[in-house]
């Protein structure tokens, strides 16, 4: 009989023991809450204050302050863009590089292509961009070189745009 009421009597206690336990871990897990929640609250009040509103309990250091804080997160975020543009110009001009080497390389390969093959349009005197004939164009063209066609042959290419039939 002994043994059972000490058994009762240690199960008891050991009961109470893991109750008031929990009760401290929550009470530990609740101020830790309540402590978030005051940081969340004086952090919203700021980023409003930040943004202008909410300003009225404020003294004039406070707003000196703040004023100074906002001066300067402008001229990170000036240096940041000004940055990024001079990276966009340099990126451009990097690309306009390429772009005129490529086209000096294409210009290169001009006279390298055979001109037999490729198929002339059957327009006459087509105006180009600049207002010139393409005849006055070839004849230019003509004029400047030297006997290439030894052979005789009449070969041109008239560029332009057709306006009857709305093709090149």
């Amino acid at each position: 009989m002994n043994e059972i009421i000490d058994k009762y009597t240690t199960h008891s206690k050991n009961l109470g023991k893991t109750d008031k336990q929990p009760s401290i871990d929550l009470n530990l897990e609740h101020s830790k809450c309540s402590s978030l929640n005051e940081q969340l609250a004086e952090a919203s009040l700021q980023l409003r204050q930040m943004r202008g509103e909410e300003l009225e309990g404020l003294n004039v250091e406070e707003l000196q302050q703040m004023e100074k804080n906002l001066e300067a997160g402008l001229q990170r975020v000036l240096s940041t863009k000004d940055q990024q543009f001079m990276q966009e110009i340099s990126e451009l001009q990097r690309k306009g590089i390429q772009l005129a080497e490529e086209n000096m390389r294409l210009r290169d390969q001009m006279p390298q292509v055979p001109t037999a093959g490729l198929a002339v349009p059957d327009t006459e005197n087509v105006l180009t961009e600049d207002g010139q004939s393409s005849e006055s164009v070839m004849t230019a063209l003509n004029s400047g070189s030297s006997q290439d066609n030894d052979d005789g042959s009449d070969i041109s290419l008239k560029l332009g745009w057709s306006r009857q039939n709305n093709s090149y």
